[in-house]
């Protein structure tokens, strides 16, 4: 991420991103909260969501899925978030 990133084009590099993560599965869990919760996100948030991207698909499924932990740096207030969406 370039340091000068407006908030707007970090906005839809993160739904981007989101969207086109290279598992069926992982595109539509996180493309769907992206596009639900990432136009709303403060800055600290963007920030943790950013975070959590860097991951990778098979880790955070299985975060997310409950089959393993996550790891203290990757939890998060929009962590938890994502928790609760991929529930919905």
């Amino acid at each position: 991420m370039a340091d000068n990133e407006t908030t707007e084009n970090k906005r839809k590099r993160l739904i981007f991103r989101s969207d086109h993560r290279g598992t069926k599965e992982m595109d539509l869990i996180l493309g769907s909260f992206a596009r639900e919760h990432v136009p709303e996100f403060s800055e600290d948030e963007l920030a943790q969501y950013d975070e959590i991207l860097q991951e990778n698909d098979p880790n955070l499924y299985n975060w997310l899925t409950g089959k393993e932990n996550a790891p203290a740096n990757i939890v998060s207030p929009v962590f938890e978030k994502l928790q609760r969406h991929k529930l919905a």
